[in-house]
């Protein structure tokens, strides 16, 4: 499925086209249509793994930084995913843009707040805000990638609390999640007062099937 593209602002157009990309997919004119680019509410996107949710942050930070010059804060939950996001971006954006990560100790490091994106992970961000909130001056979108890892034992308190502060303390910073398997996608967007974005359009078809015997029989 293809749709236009003419609905994204002029000036972050030609980054999207830089990436090859001349369609949208659903959620990504579903999350336009909500008003991506015309307001600053909260949106949540819960869709199919590959069905484009990474696009749509993208699509915000860029209108964030060029269109409202502000700062991009991108939470994900793991080291090496932030290590792999900062490669995926410093290739996309990196003439353009400054593009920072932090997931280091915070003991006698010295971090470096000039940046457009700053990629961490919610651990770290809890710790930077707790050592320093200077950093987040100018902030306004937060993205948090995997949003579903609220419910993870481990890691679902601390993005917990960061989702709570920033909502009560920092009313203005706009928040966008992201996840393919938000088990209360309306809960969560109430809790955030967030549009929900669902839509099950995947690249591929989702097939099942079960080992019978000797058999791999397909049931759906």
């Amino acid at each position: 499925m293809t749709l236009e593209i003419d609905q994204i602002p002029t000036n972050i157009l030609k980054f999207i086209k830089k990436q090859n990309i001349d369609s949208l997919r659903p959620s990504q004119l579903k999350s336009i249509k909500k008003g991506l680019f015309k307001n600053n509410k909260n949106q949540i996107i819960s869709t199919p793994t590959g069905s484009g949710k990474t696009l749509v942050a993208e699509l915000a930070m860029l209108d964030t930084i060029f269109n409202k010059n502000k700062k991009v804060i991108y939470i994900v939950p793991l080291k090496a995913l932030a290590s792999e996001k900062y490669k995926d971006f410093i290739t996309s954006y990196g003439e353009d843009l400054k593009v920072r990560i932090a997931i280091g100790e915070v003991q006698n490091e010295k971090y470096n707040y000039d940046y457009d994106i700053l990629i961490v992970t919610a651990e770290k961000l809890d710790s930077l805000i707790r050592h320093d909130k200077t950093f987040i001056e100018n902030l306004g979108l937060l993205i948090v990638d995997e949003i579903h890892l609220l419910n993870d034992e481990k890691r679902g308190p601390t993005l917990e609390i960061l989702l709570t502060i920033f909502k009560t303390r920092y009313k203005k910073v706009r928040i966008i999640g992201l996840s393919a398997t938000i088990g209360n996608a309306k809960e969560l967007s109430a809790w955030l007062n967030a549009d929900l974005i669902e839509d099950d359009w995947r690249p591929v078809e989702l097939q099942h099937y079960v080992y019978l015997g000797d058999k791999l029989l397909r049931y759906k």
